[in-house]
């Protein structure tokens, strides 16, 4: 089984950027596409971005321009460089493959505080 681990949140200013990091250990072969989600308080978790293995992106409307998901396979490490961040954009933020997300399986996440 496939193990994802988030990092990287913190606390920023408004404009600032963040960069988040999905490293993966365990069964990596299973590995093909990545994607970051997030949950706000008292809101549904919802997608942000993802990629395949190779290269492949997507991205929410509400991140495009702003957000940008890549991955590094040597390392089995996917990123989400944040750039011009918003106080909407506070949230826990999730990354995980297809078919954890559809077994419901997710891990702690990492917070991402943005103040006005």
């Amino acid at each position: 089984q496939v193990q994802l681990v988030e990092s990287g949140g913190a606390l920023v200013q408004a404009g600032g950027s963040l960069r988040l990091s999905c490293a993966g250990s365990g069964s990596t072969s299973s590995l093909n596409v990545i994607a970051w989600y997030r949950q706000a308080p008292g809101k549904q978790r919802e997608f942000v971005a993802r990629i395949t293995s190779g290269g492949g992106t997507n991205y929410a409307d509400s991140v495009k321009g702003r957000f940008t998901i890549s991955r590094d396979n040597a390392k089995n490490t996917v990123y989400l460089q944040m750039n011009s961040l918003k106080p909407e954009d506070t949230a826990v933020y999730y990354c995980n493959t297809l078919d954890l997300a559809r077994a419901s399986k997710w891990g702690q996440g990492t917070q991402v505080t943005v103040s006005s």
